[in-house]
C-alpha cells in the first residue's frame, strides 16, 4: 500500500471516527431518546438541528467518498480489518472530549486489535 492509498483510508477512517463522537456528542445535548408515537416527529427535529449531529452526518458523508477512494486501491482483505483502528480513535476522543472511562480493560482489547491489524497490514 502506497503512502496515498494508506492516507486516504486513514483519513476515512478518522472522519468515520470523529462522526461517531459528533453523534455522542449530539445526543447527550438532546438525553435519552424514547421514541412514542406522539413524540417521533418532534424528537427527529430536535436531533436533526443539533450541530454536532449536523457535523458528524457530514462527516460520515465525506468518509464514505474517501473510503471508496481507498477501497479502489486497495483489497477489501487490508481496507476493512483497518477500520478497527477507529476503536483507538474512539476510546481517546470519548475520554478526552466526552469524559468517558477507558478501563483496563478496554485498552487491553484495543491492543489486541492493534495487534491484529498491525499484522495483517504485513501480510
Amino acid at each position: 500500500m502506497n503512502l496515498a492509498t494508506f492516507g486516504f483510508i486513514m483519513t476515512g477512517i478518522l472522519l468515520n471516527a470523529i462522526a461517531q463522537l459528533l453523534l455522542k456528542a449530539g445526543t447527550n445535548a438532546v438525553g435519552a431518546i424514547h421514541l412514542t408515537a406522539d413524540n417521533w416527529f418532534a424528537t427527529g427535529i430536535k436531533l436533526a438541528t443539533q450541530l454536532p449531529i449536523i457535523g458528524g452526518l457530514t462527516c460520515y458523508v465525506v468518509s464514505v467518498v474517501v473510503w471508496i477512494i481507498g477501497l479502489s486501491r486497495v483489497d477489501v482483505t487490508i481496507a476493512y480489518p483497518m477500520l478497527s483502528l477507529g476503536y483507538i480513535v474512539n476510546a481517546i476522543g470519548a475520554w478526552y472530549f466526552l469524559g468517558e472511562v477507558v478501563s483496563a480493560q478496554k485498552l487491553l482489547a484495543i491492543g489486541i486489535i492493534v495487534v491484529g491489524v498491525a499484522l495483517l497490514a504485513r501480510s
